[in-house]
Parts: C-alpha cells; structure tokens; sequence
C-alpha cells in the first residue's frame, strides 16, 4: 500500500473529502469556509452529508475552526454554535490575518492545516498567504453576486447538476440564538 503524499485540490463536496487521506498527509486541523460550502448563502441548500462529516473528522481527532466573510453574523454565530465550531467573522480573506489566528487557536502549523471552501478569491487564496494547502469544493447553488456574473466561473466551480441536494429548512437566527 502506498502513502499519500497529496491530497487532490477539488471535491465536489464536503463529504466527498476522504478523511483517511487528510490524516495520511498529516492534516490535524481544517479551516472552512460556510456560505455556499456547508450552506447555500440564500439558506436554501445545505451540502449533502457535511454535518455528519464533520462529526466523523472531529471522532477522528481533527481540529476545526470556521472563517467567514459573511455580511450577517448573527447567521455565522448560529452555525459556530451548531456545529460546535470556533469561529471569526468577518474573517476578511482572503488576508492572512484570520487564517494565522485560526492556525493559532489550533495550536497547529500552516502544513497540518487545510481550507476548505468553494471561492478561489477568498479560501483557497488565502490558505496560500498562510502556508496551508487546500481543498475547493462546488459552490452550492445561490443567487449569485453580481460580481460572480462576470467573473463566477473562473473563481468558483459549479455545483454538479448530477450531484445530490438537499434542501435546508431555514431558520429565524434571532430567535434560535436571542
């Protein structure tokens, strides 16, 4: 049996992520994106297996730690609190700063840590500033930005229009967290 020396740099989601192969690289710790990795930023759609994902890489001894650029906290608090994951909002990537405080809090170094979201501008530019590698996953579908009109494409990778969706019951964030 060989060793894994890379792990690939696209998935289509979270849970295609084989968890055996972050920790044979030496992966101790992962920082994720959440608008349009875990959930659609709309509160449409959330990834398919992503919750039950992170709780097998948590039973698996790696560490987590969510960073967002997410414009209504309130939202990134309720998804810190329910996935049992610290984070930092607004994380302002894809600058170094929140990435080294995340890496920091981990108690870990850049190499033992990988990001994992879905913008090419944001997460995975910003786990190069930091030293980490990276993983881009399909942006969920959303309504996009106008911004990812013109340029979406080439910063982020389409969800698979044969890959399985599922819808998420959205919440009223003040009231679960107030």
């Amino acid at each position: 049996m060989s060793k894994i020396k890379r792990i690939s740099r696209k998935a289509s989601t979270l849970s295609s992520i084989e968890i055996d192969d972050l920790l044979k690289i030496g992966i101790k710790g992962i920082i994720l994106d959440l608008d349009n990795t875990i959930v659609s930023e709309d509160d449409q759609y959330l990834s398919p297996g992503s919750e039950d994902w992170i709780v097998k890489a948590k039973l698996e001894g790696l560490k987590f730690f969510l960073l967002s650029n997410g414009k209504r906290h309130y939202r990134v608090q309720y998804w810190s609190s329910r996935l049992y994951i610290p984070a930092i909002n607004p994380a302002k990537k894809p600058f170094p700063k929140a990435f080294r405080q995340a890496i920091t809090k981990l108690g870990l170094k850049p190499q033992q840590v990988v990001v994992i979201g879905d913008g090419l501008h944001t997460d995975i530019l910003g786990a190069w500033f930091s030293g980490c590698s990276s993983i881009q996953v399909a942006s969920l579908p959303h309504p996009p930005r106008w911004w990812e009109k013109l340029t979406g494409r080439f910063l982020q990778m389409s969800y698979p229009t044969t890959a399985e969706l599922w819808d998420f019951d959205s919440v009223e964030y003040e009231k679960v967290l107030y």
